[in-house]
């Protein structure tokens, strides 16, 4: 059985344990004793152990929304009977590694493993600061995995966020598929029952490429070149639906919760960004390589503010050189990963931390389109 002496969690690989039954699901081990522990329901402690576990999930499976990466049940704090919450989409896409790494499920023909090791073998390369640590390729049970570096390892109990990058979230590939499927209309229809046409309704069915436009006319993606996916406070459940958080206003809200108010917070995080900007302009790598929908993980315990370039699965080389700023169109490879960025560091410099110190932040919140 995969296990891990930190404070992680456990993914179910279809494996089991010593005991020939199958091993569970979850379990959560102490990193300081390297020894379980138990403690009574509804103790301070497990509290926390519970509300980590959720915090793990956002940061290496919400981040990923526009095609969940894993679905899985995850103990929580609740005053439903079971504990268990059961999340939607392709089950097993993570799992541990070791004290500080995990792995993730991936394969041959995705961005994944091309850009990582190709960043290995860049070290100079700028953006090599700027990306999770990756260790190596792993084959797990005929399946593939690689090794990365657990980013949250060094935070006990922070705020995350992750935004999705770019003006261009589907690719190029992708424009000439026109095949109709039923699945992406009836998510269409769970966000806006009136998007669909009328020739749509119809065959309750609609192409990749147009549930993609639609995802990003519902969000700042069009506009900001960024869109909020999720965000996890500390003591809180992680709300995993912010697509809708369209203006720049309320991005600006939301960003403030992020920040809590402080000026430090909101430096520390721009200079981070402003570093990531720097490494990517400068990077010979990404100068001839496209990042359709890749995230930018956001990480904030107290004073102290992290950030990093994920998610390469969509990633694609190209044969020319990228600004990426330029508008897309069909064949100049431009997703406006950079325009984003741009918009994003623009957006929280100009945040309003005062509006913490007043009622008018709670009624901002309230007035965003939570799911």
């Amino acid at each position: 059985m995969l296990s891990i002496n930190s404070a992680l969690f456990c993914f179910p690989l279809k494996h089991e344990s010593h005991t020939g039954k199958p091993a569970k699901a979850w379990r959560k081990n102490n990193a300081k004793n390297h020894h379980e522990t138990s403690h009574k329901p509804g103790t301070a402690n497990n509290a926390e152990e519970e509300d980590m576990t959720l915090l793990k999930y956002l940061a290496l499976n919400a981040l990923e929304l526009g095609s969940p990466a894993s679905g899985l049940p995850l103990k929580f704090s609740s005053n439903e009977t079971s504990g268990w919450l059961q999340l939607s989409g392709h089950p097993d896409s993570f799992a541990i590694a070791g004290p500080g790494t995990i792995w993730k499920k991936t394969t041959l023909e995705d961005g994944e493993i091309r850009v990582y090791e190709a960043l290995q073998q860049q070290k100079n390369d700028p953006a090599y600061c700027i990306v999770p640590k990756f260790y190596r390729k792993v084959e797990f049970k005929s399946e593939l995995f690689i090794e990365l570096e657990d980013l949250l390892s060094d935070f006990n109990d922070p705020f995350v966020m992750d935004i999705k990058m770019g003006t261009r979230t589907f690719l190029e590939s992708e424009v000439s598929r026109t095949n109709a499927r039923p699945d992406l209309y009836q998510k269409m229809v769970r966000v806006d029952s009136n998007a669909p046409t009328q020739e749509e309704h119809k065959a309750q069915a609609v192409t990749k490429l147009r549930y993609m436009r639609f995802r990003e006319q519902q969000s700042s993606t069009s506009t900001l070149g960024f869109r909020i996916e999720a965000m996890k406070m500390k003591g809180c459940e992680p709300v995993r639906d912010l697509q809708k958080v369209c203006s720049q206003r309320d991005v600006q809200a939301v960003l403030s919760l992020f920040l809590q108010g402080k000026e430090q917070n909101k430096q520390s995080l721009l200079k981070r960004l402003k570093k990531i900007r720097t490494a990517f302009e400068e990077s010979n790598f990404f100068k001839y390589n496209e990042v359709v929908g890749s995230s930018l993980l956001l990480v904030r315990e107290n004073a102290k503010v992290g950030a990093w370039l994920i998610d390469f699965a969509k990633a694609r080389s190209s044969d020319i050189p990228l600004d990426h700023r330029s508008p897309w169109c069909d064949g100049n490879h431009e997703e406006g990963f950079l325009f984003g960025l741009d918009t994003l560091i623009e957006t929280v410099d100009q945040c309003d931390l005062k509006v913490l110190q007043t009622s008018r932040l709670e009624k901002i919140v309230r007035s965003l389109p939570w799911k």
